[in-house]
């Protein structure tokens, strides 16, 4: 299924650290530059803190207006008077449950050039990176037995449950803007979904996994190339695939049709490792089987085993190699002296 371009962003709130800039007709005092603290409260001249944080933008404009007039500032009649977003901060919010990277992370973090230029600028800015979608993404993506139509946001001791499956179905979904200390869950249904294993909005792009394709065991990390055995592979790729890209497969059938991969990977519901050994032939055979061809899933690890055949080859040309006239003689000298 196509991912979702309907994705409707709902009017951002406001979180500790915001900037915004108010402009009030005949109201020189109140003008200005104002940052949000991080009690949430907005402190104005004159007036009792406005509680600003999880308000939009016209909610606080409007609570401003009521301070006002209710103050004996203004006539309702006449007063005229904005508030307009100047900087949205970065937020650290919690993303738990059924996401590859739990934990708490930072959306909507600017590079430093860019803050300072909005400092300079009047109005305006374009947090797309402060919603929902932008944290699960931050946590590694949603894993495939998340339940994307139950996730849980905990905001200041509330619940709310939102459905964000649109964004893999193609109908429209409503994406939720957050604020500093906000909580989301993730819960699992136990099981995996198949169609959640795939590049979205939600879940990963792509990422590397662990790739050993060694004959024999190296006596050295140079021999080794450690370092450079990860394998960049798209998320939704299968196990045969992957030992594809690894220069697993291939090669003259008679010597290699024993070949075989083993996929090391840490099991989702209980945190255990897990080896799964499948012989090439038989992902070859059984490419859509997803219990013999599982999908790779970030961190994995997956190590190549040559065949008997191809172990043979080897050993005979290192007999080979010893039985050549030069190296029998100077193992024989070598003898010589020793005795």
């Amino acid at each position: 299924m196509p991912i979702s371009k309907k994705i409707i962003l709902a009017p951002l709130t406001l979180s500790p650290g915001d900037r915004v800039r108010i402009a009030i007709q005949e109201g020189e005092e109140f003008n200005g530059i104002f940052e949000i603290n991080i009690d949430g409260k907005l402190n104005l001249p004159y007036l009792e803190p406005l509680m600003a944080a999880g308000q939009t933008i016209a909610q606080l404009e409007q609570q401003m207006i009521h301070q006002l007039i209710k103050n004996g500032f203004f006539r309702a009649d006449f007063i005229q008077a904005s508030v307009k977003p100047l900087q949205w901060r970065a937020v650290r919010v919690t993303v738990t449950g059924a996401v590859f990277q739990p934990g708490r992370i930072l959306i909507n973090d600017r590079p430093v050039a860019r803050q300072a230029q909005q400092q300079t600028q009047q109005t305006g800015d374009y947090p797309t990176k402060r919603y929902l979608s932008a944290a699960l993404k931050g946590a590694g993506g949603i894993r495939p037995d998340a339940d994307i139509k139950s996730i849980r946001l905990i905001r200041q001791g509330k619940h709310q449950t939102i459905d964000l499956s649109g964004i893999l179905t193609g109908e429209p979904v409503l994406d939720i803007p957050l604020i500093d200390g906000d909580q989301i869950v993730v819960p699992s249904l136990g099981y995996f979904q198949t169609e959640l294993i795939r590049p979205s909005q939600l879940t990963p792009p792509g990422f590397k996994v662990f790739m050993s394709n060694l004959v024999f065991p190296s006596p050295s990390n140079a021999q080794a190339s450690i370092g450079s055995g990860m394998l960049s592979i798209p998320y939704g790729t299968r196990l045969l695939r992957a030992a594809v890209a690894g220069n697993c497969v291939g090669g003259i059938q008679t010597t290699n049709a024993s070949r075989s991969t083993i996929l090391i990977s840490t099991n989702p519901f209980n945190g255990k490792t897990q080896v799964i050994k499948r012989a090439i032939e038989d992902l070859i055979a059984n490419a859509d089987d997803d219990i013999l061809n599982p999908y790779i899933m970030p961190n994995d690890g997956i190590a190549c085993y040559d065949s008997g055949m191809t172990s043979m080859r080897d050993i005979a040309g290192a007999l080979v190699n010893f039985l050549t006239p030069a190296v029998l003689i100077k193992t024989l000298l070598s003898n010589g002296t020793s005795n």
